[in-house]
C-alpha cells in the first residue's frame, strides 16, 4: 500500500469531498443550471459549487496560501510562495452532456515549480497523483510513460479548436503534419486526462495550444515524475504563460516538436 504524504492527503481529500456533488449532479441533463461565460464556453453550477469545496478545504488546511481557481481567479494568500491552482472541472462540456471523461485538477505551486499534483476522475474512480521527486501513482499503482520511440507507432492526444476559441487554421496544419504519421489522434475532451494519461503510458503523447494553467499545472508534474518530458511548442519551458504543451517520452518528445515546427 503507497501511503501519500500529508500535503497529497489534504488535496486527494479535497478533490474527493468535491467529487460527491459532481457524482449526484452527472447524467441530469434537463436538471443542471448552466450559464454561458463566452462563445461556447459554459460554466455550471457545479462547476461554481465544486471550486467552493476545494477552496474551503484547501484554505482550511493550509491558510496563508494564495488560491488561482477557473472560477473565481486570483486570491492572493499571506504565503507568497505557495498557490493552488484549481479547475474543478476540467471538461465541463463533457460534464454537461454526461459523458464520463472528466476531472478535478488541483496543483500546488511553490515558488514558481509545481511540487504536488492531483488529478481525479469521479466517476472512473482514477486518482492519480505526484509529488516532486517521488513519482506518478494511480490509486496505488506506479506509473511510467510509455516506451514507444517511434512516431508511427504512437497513439496520440490533442485538442480541437472550437467556437470562439484557439487558431483553427494552425491546428489544421499540426494535424496534417501529424496524422499521416501516427497510428491515432484521440480528442477525448479533457486536457487534465490527457496528461494524466500519458503519465499513465495509455498515450504516447500529447500537444495542445490555447490552455490555461489549471487544465495543466497538475499534469505537468504527473507527466515529468512519470519520466516524461513536457514543454511549450518552442522547446521551452512557459507551458503556464503560453498555454502551450507538448508531453511525450523522451524519444518522441523532439519528433512531435519538429512535426509541430513544421507546420508553421
Amino acid at each position: 500500500m503507497i501511503s501519500q504524504s500529508a500535503l497529497l492527503k489534504v488535496m486527494s481529500d479535497a478533490a474527493r469531498k468535491a467529487a460527491r456533488g459532481l457524482n449526484r449532479d452527472f447524467g441530469e441533463l434537463t436538471e443542471l443550471q448552466v450559464s454561458r461565460k463566452g462563445a461556447a464556453d459554459y460554466v455550471s453550477a457545479a462547476d461554481i459549487k465544486a471550486e467552493q469545496v476545494i477552496f474551503e478545504a484547501l484554505t482550511k488546511a493550509r491558510p496563508g496560501y494564495g488560491f488561482l481557481g477557473e472560477e473565481r481567479g486570483m486570491v492572493e494568500g499571506s504565503d507568497k510562495t505557495h498557490t493552488w491552482i484549481v479547475d474543478p472541472i476540467d471538461g465541463t462540456t463533457n460534464f454537461l452532456h454526461a459523458i464520463p471523461h472528466f476531472a478535478i485538477n488541483i496543483a500546488l505551486e511553490r515558488e514558481g515549480a509545481i511540487v504536488a499534483a492531483v488529478t481525479y476522475n469521479p466517476i472512473t474512480n482514477d486518482l492519480f497523483w505526484a509529488e516532486k521527486g517521488k513519482g506518478t501513482y494511480v490509486n496505488d499503482k506506479r506509473l511510467r510513460v510509455a516506451a514507444r520511440k517511434h512516431l508511427d507507432e504512437s497513439l496520440l492526444a490533442t485538442g480541437i479548436p472550437y467556437l470562439g476559441h484557439g487558431q483553427h487554421g494552425r491546428f489544421l496544419k499540426e494535424l496534417h503534419q501529424i496524422s499521416q504519421r501516427v497510428s491515432g489522434v484521440r480528442r477525448m475532451g479533457s486536457a487534465a486526462l490527457d496528461l494524466a494519461w500519458v503519465a499513465a503510458g495509455r498515450y504516447d503523447g500529447y500537444w495542445e495550444r490555447d490552455l490555461k494553467p489549471w487544465d495543466i499545472a497538475a499534469g505537468l508534474l504527473l507527466v515529468t515524475e512519470a519520466g516524461g518530458k513536457v514543454t511549450d511548442a518552442d522547446g521551452g519551458q512557459d507551458m503556464l504563460k503560453t498555454g502551450t504543451i507538448v508531453a511525450a517520452n523522451l524519444d518522441l518528445h523532439p519528433q512531435l516538436i519538429e512535426k509541430l515546427q513544421a507546420a508553421q
